[in-house]
């Protein structure tokens, strides 16, 4: 799969909420996690993150939004349960993406908003658990962004892989070969 992701929340208040998400975004290969005004007890988010998540992909906790800061060309898309946001299942995930969820029991803040580039919701019928939601839009990139087979038209799984990837030749290559229709002599 090309590209990177991170995910993140604003000012959660349940350590073991941060740390099931820490723990997904681990497992689905995040290359970054962080919070934002956050105030949690890291021992307590470590109980539910049983994969040291921590330990093995850089976690970042900003002060507040004005501290926020992503890599270039990385694209901030807001979680939120509105009916301004595009359905999870029409979204096209950028290639460079950092997803934030809000607190529970709390919107995204009107500036975080203000400064995504996308907001996506999960189309379901009420707010579902912070974690599950953040392991959701992981999943989602996953299939969407990887190299997967396609669904079979019938129930069951299909053990069919997609076809490995065939890389051209080195552009350098392709440079040096004469054009059609040019003389050489």
């Amino acid at each position: 799969m090309r590209g990177y992701f991170g995910i993140g929340v604003e000012g959660i208040s349940k350590p073991m909420n941060l740390g099931s998400l820490l723990r997904s975004a681990h497992a689905f290969g995040a290359s970054f996690a962080f919070t934002i005004g956050a105030a949690f007890d890291a021992r307590a988010a470590a109980q539910s993150d049983t994969s040291a998540a921590v330990a093995s992909m850089p976690f970042h906790a900003y002060g507040a939004l004005t501290d926020l800061q992503l890599p270039h060309g990385c694209r901030l898309v807001g979680i939120e349960f509105r009916d301004d946001a595009i359905d999870l299942p029409g979204f096209s995930h950028p290639n460079q993406a950092a997803y934030v969820l809000g607190a529970e029991r709390a919107d995204l803040s009107p500036d975080l908003v203000e400064r995504c580039d996308f907001l996506v919701k999960i189309p379901t019928k009420f707010c579902i658990n912070l974690a599950i939601a953040g392991a959701l839009v992981m999943y989602d990139r996953m299939i969407s962004l990887g190299r997967f087979a396609e669904r079979p038209v019938r129930a069951g799984g299909s053990q069919a892989r997609p076809a490995p990837h065939v890389h051209g030749e080195p552009l350098w290559k392709r440079k040096a070969k004469p054009k059609l229709g040019s003389i050489a002599e």
